[in-house]
């Protein structure tokens, strides 16, 4: 019995990931440790406090050729399989890279990497190792819109440009990352 725990304790990995953004320039990543055995409903949660998102709407991971996510009682589509239990190292089963969408009407299509694997004890919250540049605001129009409101708001003769500071709430800084938050955020995910 003690051998069958040493062997499963230390056959527990960490994953570090490389959550990008697509379709934005310059490109908007952060990077994370998570133990292998993270759902994909934490997994979801990790990324929203990662990059800054705020959950407010639908999201899906495909992995595999399989789609993962919340799925909608309301319609009879059995293709989008629930995430709450699933795990990211069984869901993976040897892929080295995930796609997660968020909020399908801006379609914010996120490419995550397993960059390394790395042996591990515990992890009881994830860890925030880095990034780069703001998660652009929610509901802006995907990457489309977000280059047309930085178009406006970096232009003060631009026709658009008090409505987009206004719509915001003030002024937007594209490079700007607070580290500190959202390691703060991340700690509050219990694994």
């Amino acid at each position: 019995m003690t051998a069958r725990k040493t062997i499963s304790r230390s056959s527990r990995q960490l994953l570090q990931l490389k959550i990008e953004l697509s379709g934005i320039k310059p490109l908007i990543w952060r990077r994370v440790l998570v133990p292998e055995t993270i759902t994909l409903a934490k997994l979801h949660r990790v990324i929203q406090a990662a990059m800054g998102w705020y959950d407010y709407h639908l999201h899906e991971f495909e992995i595999a050729g399989e789609r993962y996510g919340i799925p909608d009682p309301e319609f009879d589509d059995k293709s989008v399989v629930s995430e709450v239990r699933v795990k990211l190292s069984k869901s993976l089963g040897g892929a080295a890279s995930l796609r997660y969408v968020y909020d399908f009407g801006d379609d914010w299509e996120h490419k995550i990497k397993v960059e390394k694997v790395l042996p591990a004890d515990a992890c009881p919250t994830p860890v925030y190792l880095g990034g780069a540049n703001a998660c652009p605001p929610e509901d802006v129009g995907g990457p489309y819109g977000y280059a047309g409101f930085l178009e406006a708001i970096a232009d003060s003769a631009h026709p658009e440009h008090e409505r987009m500071i206004d719509w915001y709430g003030g002024t937007f800084d594209p490079t700007a990352i607070d580290h500190d938050l959202i390691q703060a955020e991340l700690q509050r995910i219990k694994l």
